[in-house]
């Protein structure tokens, strides 16, 4: 299958090899030529803009998108329709909004262009591993795209699947992405609690490890957690400071809309708000008022 990557950061390059890998053709554009010339040297076709890769691809063409999700995705998207044909697709692969991509898919649909949103897991662990893969749009867009999918994910059967209409598989993984802030939390809660317990000198990594055999909470992310910890449970040099990517937002602002309790996943992303303030004035507030209605402490900066 012939196909364009448009965006080679680590996952699109990443993407990108793994297709090659597969035997298929790949048409390769990013605002860094350095980026581009990287994956020309193993193999794949140079082009100079988003015009060349147009030229260099035959019908129907696909155009994989894999770039900042926003603005950035937005103008590559309108460009795409410009230059595009009927029956060509657009396959946005990042993690965009999926109220953008339902838009975004209509829009295309008027000038006779499929829009395929696809959901990507597997971060820096893909090339290797595989994607998981969450794929929104018109079936027979989908099915075109089965060759490349089925070289994505790790196995032909497995990782990757039509969820339903456009905009859905942006949807799925906002969930997804929901569920792993919550997961997260979970698991550093619990090796901080068991971090505190002094006198029991526990090994941290010694027990991620135990519980990524046969425990009910073993995981990928249990994995990742281990390997962490095997580098030093103190984790020096790191700040506990969290960034979000904004979808844990996106769950959130659904789950209000909807009337569906999603607690866990709203306290997580509120703690990674919190991870940011190294000047909380809520907890300094909580300080005063403890003070003031039971003549407790006042707690002040050493």
């Amino acid at each position: 299958m012939e196909l364009a990557m448009i965006g080679l950061g680590k996952m699109g390059g990443n993407m990108a090899r793994r297709l090659m890998g597969g035997g298929h053709t790949v048409v390769a554009w990013a605002r860094k030529p350095e980026a581009v010339n990287a994956l020309v040297t193993e193999g794949a076709v140079g082009a100079e803009s988003l015009e060349d890769v147009v030229k260099k691809l035959s019908a129907p063409r696909v155009a994989w998108v894999m770039v900042p999700s926003g603005g950035p995705t937005e103008s590559t998207v309108e460009r795409l329709a410009g230059l595009l044909e009927e029956g060509d697709t657009v396959v946005d692969g990042g993690n965009s909004n999926y109220h953008d991509t339902v838009r975004r898919g209509a829009m295309l649909a008027e000038r006779g262009i499929n829009y395929v949103d696809v959901g990507t897991s597997g971060g820096v662990w893909g090339l290797a591993e595989g994607y998981s893969m969450m794929v929104g749009g018109e079936a027979g867009a989908v099915e075109g795209l089965k060759p490349a999918l089925e070289t994505l994910a790790p196995a032909a059967d497995r990782g990757w699947g039509h969820v339903g209409p456009s905009g859905s598989g942006h949807f799925v993984k906002m969930v997804h992405n929901g569920i792993e802030y919550g997961m997260m939390q979970a698991y550093a809660e619990g090796f901080a609690l068991m971090r505190r317990k002094e006198e029991f000198g526990l090994d941290l990594h010694q027990i991620s490890e135990i519980w990524r055999d046969g425990s009910v909470v073993r995981s990928w992310l249990l994995d990742l957690t281990a390997r962490a910890l095997s580098e030093g449970a103190d984790l020096e040099g790191l700040a506990p400071y969290v960034q979000d990517s904004g979808e844990g937002r996106w769950t959130v602002v659904e789950a209000i809309e909807l009337g569906v309790a999603v607690p866990v996943i709203t306290t997580a992303l509120e703690q990674r708000f919190s991870s940011r303030e190294a000047d909380n004035y809520a907890n300094k507030l909580l300080n005063a008022m403890r003070n003031q209605f039971g003549g407790h402490e006042l707690q002040r900066k050493a």
